[in-house]
């Protein structure tokens, strides 16, 4: 998994982590701001952008992998992950809270969707639209990415295979937090988007419940792409 690291050497680590078809330069707007006084650790998970190569499995095998970083990073980290990232920063939470300090989870599917058969069969038959850069530039709007980082998210979406995609998003339909997510110690905020689909409002509500003393916070004025959408504010509520 390729792995870039910013920010002075001793500060307080932070990790993270990207949504599905998109990478690591998600977080630049973020990082730019958090660099300043923390240790930035931002990787590109499995068959996204620099590590496209490999394909991705599955939660598991990326939480395995994941875990390393955090062992690398030293002490206990801050973890950041935004929709499937957010999935993965809950397993992180749930199963290794011995490396994970505080968590802030945006927007994460929590409650798994049915008919994902059918879903998944419609994406595997639509999956090389993602390389015309018309398309690319259609989701792009949809996903809230900034026009300096277009190019990127368009490479990006040529190079994620179609093992990839399925395994992504079959693992982020299917998702549901773990029981011992209920037992994480360390803080946690969990954030939705006003403006996001009814799912993931709800999505966020039952991880809210399902841990006693996290936080939960609905920005009104955002969709799907808190990080893109109000990145100073996210780098503010995430250093705090």
């Amino acid at each position: 998994m390729h792995v870039e690291t910013h920010g002075p050497v001793g500060a307080p680590p932070v990790l993270l982590l990207h949504g599905g078809g998109v990478a690591g330069w998600m977080w630049e707007p973020v990082r730019e701001r958090l660099a300043r006084d923390h240790r930035v650790i931002v990787p590109d998970l499995p068959g996204h952008g620099r590590s496209a190569d490999e394909t991705y499995h599955s939660h598991a095998r990326t939480t395995e992998a994941l875990t390393k970083i955090l062992h690398d990073a030293g002490g206990r980290v801050r973890v950041a992950g935004f929709s499937l990232g957010a999935q993965l920063t809950v397993l992180l939470a749930a199963h290794r809270p011995d490396l994970v300090e505080r968590v802030v989870v945006v927007s994460a599917q929590a409650k798994p969707v049915a008919a994902t058969g059918f879903t998944l069969g419609l994406l595997g038959a639509t999956a090389g639209l993602a390389r015309q850069r018309w398309f690319a530039k259609l989701q792009a709007k949809q996903l809230f990415i900034p026009d300096p980082l277009l190019d990127d998210y368009i490479r990006t979406s040529a190079t994620i295979s179609k093992q990839t995609l399925l395994a992504a998003v079959g693992e982020n339909l299917r998702f549901t937090p773990p029981p011992a997510w209920s037992r994480f110690p360390g803080q946690a905020l969990i954030l939705a988007g006003g403006r996001e689909r009814a799912l993931m409002l709800e999505s966020a509500g039952l991880l809210h419940e399902a841990l006693p003393g996290s936080d939960l916070e609905i920005v009104a004025d955002c969709g799907h792409g808190i990080p893109l959408q109000r990145p100073a504010w996210f780098a503010g509520r995430l250093a705090t």
